[in-house]
């Protein structure tokens, strides 16, 4: 019964902690490589003595994500969180009322919120693992406040595992004396991974600076003269978006329409107009992209979203496939409020007073955008430097132009007619 849960026995290389003398180990990995794991079991082998009752080398730990729910969620309640990594007689008790787990010797672990930084504040600890650090919203904050607290025992040292994202606080870790790294892409658990996930992330992404960082676990920096970069996005995110007094729905329609065609961009944004013109928030919603579709298989996608989140209009470009974009989009929903427009500049041009508008701090992201926000990464003054074509900034570019920029394309007037 003893041996699933000796976790030396099972363990992946980069899952186990080096002998060497560190401060911060950094647990770097695709999605489902195992950090979670890696994380969960070191504490276990921080709190754990020899026997149940037997006091091991840390009391009183912190485990800290971006928000306490997801604490609880992923490091305590998770699928490879504690709970589930702890053998019955040493499984530590959830105290929810307090946000802890006691385990039977005594030893303490804290959930804590990196967005509630503050409250780390007058607490003290001898271990810590933080969680998807590369994703808490004010990362540098709670980190220095961690630092603060981690004051107690001979040698207080912290775990942290997390998909890499271009920031400056990963960075300066990674590049600390006291930090020792292991790393893993996804297919090193493969074992506990279903087949046609990684076949289909895989195929859908090759090439990507999202395969780069989400599969292969890399720390992908920041191209040069890049128009938008992982810190100005991730300054952008938010959990939810006010009530808005426009909403558009844009796509960018691939040439073709063949599983071998281009990606149909198909981006939601909302505009938030209170006040003066020069204090408008647009608010990027939802990323409706389809790949490898037929025309009417996105224009259903289109309308569908058009009528989930009540939108006003249609924005489509017409570059390529003119009058026919709008007669198959008629076809599927016959009275849609429709504008057509048509590019003037290239796609550079066309996005540069956008990532202006991001510049300003006017432009807000919704959770679930990671695949556009890794195209708009690759989108730089001299042209797309990704592969394929930038579908999605297309189609987001139209979306913002139309809220929030006079304009600057020459647009078809706005059509409502039964076809």
């Amino acid at each position: 019964m003893a041996l699933p849960y000796l976790f030396e026995f099972w363990a992946l290389e980069h899952q186990i902690p080096p002998l060497n003398y560190w401060k911060t180990w950094i647990v770097l990995g695709g999605r489902g490589a195992g950090k979670t794991r890696a994380g969960a079991e070191w504490v276990r082998s921080q709190a754990e003595g020899a026997l149940p009752e037997t006091l091991g080398a840390a009391k009183r730990i912190a485990l800290i994500s971006d928000t306490y729910e997801q604490a609880r969620d992923v490091m305590v309640h998770g699928e490879s969180g504690i709970l589930a990594c702890s053998p019955p007689d040493r499984r530590p008790l959830w105290q929810a009322s307090r946000r802890r787990l006691l385990w039977p010797n005594g030893a303490i672990a804290e959930i804590c919120s990196a967005y509630d930084y503050e409250a780390l504040r007058g607490r003290q600890f001898d271990a810590a693992w933080a969680d998807e650090l590369a994703k808490w919203k004010h990362a540098q904050e709670a980190w220095d406040m961690l630092q603060f607290a981690l004051r107690l025992g001979e040698n207080p040292r912290q775990c942290v595992s997390t998909t890499p994202r271009n920031m400056q606080l990963l960075k300066t870790l990674m590049a600390a004396p006291s930090s020792c790294i292991t790393h893993a892409p996804t297919e090193a658990n493969k074992a506990h991974l279903a087949a046609s996930f990684l076949k289909e992330v895989r195929r859908r992404y090759a090439g990507t600076r999202l395969e780069r960082q989400e599969l292969d676990g890399l720390l992908v920096e920041d191209l040069e003269n890049a128009l938008w970069t992982d810190v100005a996005l991730n300054a952008a995110q938010v959990k939810q978006a006010p009530e808005l007094d426009r909403i558009v729905v844009a796509i960018d329609p691939p040439v073709t329409g063949h599983k071998a065609s281009n990606a149909c961009g198909i981006i939601v944004a909302g505009l938030r107009a209170k006040g003066p013109e020069q204090s408008w928030k647009a608010y990027v919603l939802y990323d409706a992209t389809i790949t490898g579709s037929s025309p009417s298989a996105w224009a259903n996608i289109a309308v569908k979203a058009f009528h989930h989140w009540g939108a006003q209009r249609v924005i489509a470009e017409v570059n390529q496939g003119g009058d026919l974009v709008e007669a198959v989009l008629r076809q599927v929903a016959p009275m849609v409020p429709y504008k057509a427009v048509r590019a003037k500049f290239g796609k550079s041009m066309r996005a540069e007073p956008v990532a202006a508008l991001y510049e300003q701090g006017r432009v807000f992201h919704l959770p679930g955008l990671n695949a556009l926000e890794h195209q708009m990464c690759e989108m730089t003054l001299h042209g797309f430097q990704g592969q394929g074509s930038p579908d999605r900034v297309d189609a987001l570019v139209w979306a913002l132009s139309e809220l929030m920029l006079k304009p600057h394309v020459k647009s078809i007037k706005p059509r409502m007619r039964l076809l």
